[in-house]
């Protein structure tokens, strides 16, 4: 099972408050943990949202909003995609995690579609486009 683990972002890091040296050091360790386990297979901060944009879609409309977004308790500082075997596995790994921010902070855990999921609607030429698509995105990232 695939779950995205999404570290809520902080007035500090839409401020654009960079991590300590020990928060680095001690998430560095914490990764590498992750990696050892083969539990991670990916993981990155992002920039503040005064950096990024949203599209709000309406029919065939699209709107670009610049940021930043005003609710930092719905934006997100960083994000890791692991591998796991369970719910409660990503749970006891989070348990585990240096608290990314100072103060209080949050990490949402969510499981990510696999294709089985999608059932009959998922045919058989969309599950071969997908995979032609991963394997595309696969050898690029070789290079």
């Amino acid at each position: 099972m695939r779950f995205m683990i999404i570290v809520k972002a902080s007035k500090d890091s839409e401020a654009g408050v960079m991590p300590s040296k020990q928060l680095l050091t001690e998430m560095g360790k914490f990764n590498e943990e992750l990696v050892k386990a083969g539990v991670m297979l990916a993981g990155e901060g992002l920039h503040p949202s005064s950096k990024g944009a949203r599209v709000r879609f309406s029919g065939a409309k699209r709107t670009v909003i610049d940021g930043p977004f005003a609710e930092t308790k719905e934006l997100i500082a960083g994000y890791w995609l692991w591998q796991v075997k369970s719910k409660q596995e990503a749970i006891e790994w989070v348990k585990r995690c240096p608290n990314p921010m100072k103060g209080e902070s949050e990490i949402e855990i969510r499981q990510v579609f696999e294709a089985e999921d999608f059932g009959a609607e998922f045919t058989p030429e969309l599950r071969e486009q997908e995979e032609r698509m991963r394997a595309k995105m696969a050898a690029k990232k070789k290079k």
